[in-house]
């Protein structure tokens, strides 16, 4: 998201409002905050965290819980995520100058891509505050107006009532008296509170249900964590008609409890997480229970191995998922403790508990006596394994006989690279350390493997690896792997081994791995020679509606879209191959609304992440292509153009290209744009930096200097800025260094400021979201003089031009061997 429009609106040095760029801490979930503002106009600002920033909304009224009341909400700009926190005054005079007051703040989710949504004009959402709950809608009204106008209102769930934001408002400081007065609805009672009316509860007798089990005993619950009965490991399924037979699901173990209402949630070793999911909270409130003990497991999305990186990312704020809680256990009741009662039992009154679950809980079937049948349909949708447990079973904390875990384990070989010390009792090595055969970089590191070996075999190892070995890497280390080395001895690829493999991380590296086999008979190129079984070729990504219209204007669809794509496919991949990429992507085409996107998202099967921090402080997943089926998802899901890093996703803070993007102002004719990239070019060759030239598919051109080897981020955005600063105070008649809109009538802005960690410029060969479908084109500096605009070439005009094409005028951009070190003393 972008804060230009949210700076250029305030001054900072009168206002307290938070300043965007300043470093946070750890962001947890996505956030939302509404308060009250009073301006010129009272209103209430309704905020969502979409990405790295707040989406916001003006909504003079407030939002209502009548599913019938539709607010207006006015969209601004977007706000910086520490604005959540901000209250206080603005001064007069000030944009927005007045008292604000938050109103209600919590996490929000929302099922799918969020930005995909509101570009569409529909976002469907839950709130979890303390005020706002439940489902809610943001739909864009379709009017035509210098800001969007959007509806707000609430979805027809348990949370919906006659409550109006203005009746809750005795908590919040900002001039309650004068806002209890404004909400005029004349009800004493509704204008004393804080929170809206809690929904309406289920009604049943669960005493007396649960006073019948066998083994049910009367006792009374204690407000805290009890700890929960634990599986062994076994190799196969248990046999016979006495287990029960559940999905192992990957997520993290919770177990809840409810006394006199209240509802906590605890993780398996007792930390509270009730505020960390208060969606599950809110779920758990629906049931109506006045004290139950319950147990199970908290996932995302199916709760498969896949999915355990979404969780691990919605959890923290990075990703937008639901969770849901998948309960497989009735510990208490209402009064009576069933800890003896047998586990058929227990789990038969569960069913019947969430026999119409509220959203956000699930419950966890099981199959009786089928243990290999039912971990075959666990492995076959790619499950963690299955969990076996004694039908007649009683409850009690920690392993036993009575549960058992059945994981599905898959195996590959890896090259061994290194070895760690053992630690402990444990003397010789401690573990292996692990990489895979990679195209670009030879090797990656890909985990560890400590796990699984006998007494002999250690001795094995330490006789065949003997002192070989340094400290430093011998092969590559993704970018955020956790590599905890310490005391290894690495060395280049000397023998294989074949590891079991439970899971795998953002980052590539394993889970939880222990050894199967040592192939001391295999050599480290058999795995680059393709002596591992091949990975079943997937189809080509499939474009759906392929006949929508895209470019109105000239009637360009969908599938023409693709097809421009596949056509410069090997030309349009060296620039965005292995680079942090940001795209823009519009659903409903060209002339409609279009959002920008750079995280990586649920979903997304062909493009591959990497995990970056990010200026705010948080670390967040990169969208990343490697090959052209990881393009033509992006192209699938409406993605137009393609904006890369001018640095690679495996050294994100080194830069190897230099962009500077000149952009007439009004009244600049196009021959003085021609002239000024030849100054530019004729500047850079007097400092012995080669340079290459670019359409922009829009009104300028991008003068591009390749570096090689590259250099850090600092010094390539000061020599760019101290470049474009030179040049706007030498001739200030036709160069302007800075953005201010006022000011660049008749001149060209040298803009410089694509040259940061994080910033980007459009891709050569890509399709602009402009009128026409131009292209952004690489040219030779002789065809300049012939140029006729920025936005010459467009999306028919170009594959033709590749096939005429005898030769790349940016032919050899890679192996131009220049950098910025000289320049970096001021020379």
């Amino acid at each position: 998201m972008s804060l230009t429009e949210y700076r250029r609106k305030r001054r900072f040095d009168k206002t307290r409002e938070p300043e965007p760029g300043k470093a946070g801490g750890e962001l947890a979930r996505t956030i939302f905050v509404v308060q009250l503002h009073h301006a010129s106009r009272r209103h209430y600002d309704f905020r969502l965290q979409v990405g790295d920033a707040l989406k916001s909304w003006a909504v003079p009224k407030g939002p209502s819980f009548d599913p019938s009341v539709k607010r207006m909400a006015v969209e601004v700009e977007d706000h910086p995520l520490d604005y959540a926190g901000f209250e206080g005054e603005i001064p007069k005079g000030e944009y927005g100058g007045g008292h604000v007051a938050r109103f209600d703040q919590g996490v929000w989710a929302t099922s799918g891509d969020a930005e995909a949504q509101l570009a569409k004009g529909h976002l469907r959402f839950e709130l979890f505050g303390d005020k706002l709950k439940g489902g809610w809608h943001l739909v864009r009204s379709g009017k035509s107006a210098r800001q969007p106008q959007w509806l707000l209102f609430k979805d027809d769930d348990a949370y919906a009532s006659d409550i109006e934001a203005d009746d809750l408002l005795a908590d919040v400081t900002a001039a309650p008296e004068a806002d209890l007065k404004r909400s005029g609805r004349g009800k004493e009672d509704k204008k004393k509170l804080t929170t809206p009316p809690a929904p309406k509860r289920r009604k049943r007798n669960w005493a007396k249900q649960a006073g019948k089990l066998p083994g049910a005993r009367k006792a009374k619950l204690k407000d805290q964590a009890f700890a929960p009965q634990l599986a062994k490991l076994g190799d196969a399924p248990p046999t016979g008609d006495q287990w029960l037979h559940e999905v192992k699901w990957d997520g993290y173990r919770l177990v809840a409890t409810v006394v006199d209402g209240r509802v906590r949630l605890w993780s398996r070793n007792a930390l509270e997480w009730t505020d960390k999911v208060p969606e599950i909270r809110s779920a758990i409130e629906q049931l109506g229970l006045k004290h139950a003990a319950l147990d199970g497991e908290l996932i995302a999305g199916a709760g498969t191995q896949a999915d355990f990186n979404l969780l691990q990312a919605t959890l923290s704020g990075e990703q937008q998922g639901m969770l849901t809680l998948v309960l497989f256990d009735l510990i208490h009741l209402d009064g009576f403790d069933l800890t003896r009662t047998p586990l058929v039992e227990r789990k038969a009154l569960l069913e019947q508990l969430l026999a119409e679950p509220p959203a956000h809980l699930a419950y966890s079937s099981h199959i009786p006596g089928q243990g290999q049948a039912a971990y075959e349909v666990a492995s076959g949708q790619k499950f963690e394994g299955i969990i076996s447990k004694k039908a007649q079973g009683t409850y009690h904390h920690g392993r036993s006989e009575e549960w058992r875990k059945t994981k599905r384990i898959e195996s590959e070989e890896f090259a061994v690279v290194g070895a760690t010390p053992g630690k402990g009792t444990r003397q010789g090595i401690g573990s292996l350390l692990l990489a895979r055969p990679d195209p670009k970089h030879g090797w990656v590191y890909a985990g560890r493997v400590g796990t699984g070996f006998s007494g002999e075999q250690l001795r094995e190892l330490e006789a065949h690896i003997g002192d070989a070995g340094g400290s430093k890497p011998t092969v590559h280390i993704p970018e955020g792997a956790t590599l905890d080395a310490k005391g290894a001895a690495w060395f280049d690829p000397m023998f294989v081994v074949e590891v079991f493999i439970r899971g795998i991380s953002n980052t590539g590296v394993l889970r939880q791995a222990s050894l199967k086999a040592i192939r001391l008979d295999k050599d480290p190129a058999d795995l680059r020679d393709g002596d591992q079984a091949p990975e079943p070729e997937r189809p080509p990504v499939k474009i759906s509606s392929p006949t929508k219209v895209i470019y109105p204007d000239r009637g360009i669809t969908k599938g023409e879209v693709a097809e421009y794509y596949q056509a410069v496919m090997e030309h349009i991949l060296p620039g965005i191959i292995d680079r942090p990429l940001s795209i823009i992507r519009c659903p409903n085409g060209a002339g409609k609304a279009c959002f920008f996107q750079k995280h990586h998202t649920p979903g997304l099967e062909r493009v591959d992440l990497v995990r970056l921090k990010e200026e705010a402080g948080n670390n967040a997943n990169y969208l990343v292509v490697r090959d052209d089926q990881g393009l033509m998802e992006l192209v699938q899901l409406n993605g137009l153009e393609f904006h890369p890093w001018g640095s690679t996703a495996e050294d994100p803070d080194r830069a190897n290209r230099v962009v500077f993007d000149l952009d007439p102002g009004p009244g600049v004719p196009w021959a003085e744009v021609r002239k000024a990239a030849q100054d530019v070019r004729r500047l850079l060759a007097q400092m012995e930096l080669e340079s290459f030239l670019r359409t922009t598919g829009g009104k300028g051109l991008h003068v591009v200097v390749p570096l090689n080897p590259g250099c850090e981020w600092d010094l390539v955005k000061s020599f760019a800025g101290g470049f474009a600063e030179a040049l706007a105070q030498t001739q200030p008649q036709r160069f302007i260094a800075t953005s201010t809109l006022k000011l660049r009538p008749g001149k060209i802005f040298v803009d410089y400021l694509r040259n940061g960690r994080g910033a980007t410029a459009v891709a050569s060969y890509s399709l602009r979201a402009h009128e026409g479908a131009p292209v952004a084109m690489p040219i030779s500096w002789n065809e300049l003089a012939r140029l006729k605009s920025g936005h010459e070439f467009d999306i028919r005009e170009v594959p033709r031009r590749l096939k005429r094409r005898r030769k790349d005028p940016w032919e050899g951009i890679d192996r131009v061997e220049q950098d910025l070190g000289r320049w970096s003393a001021g020379d």
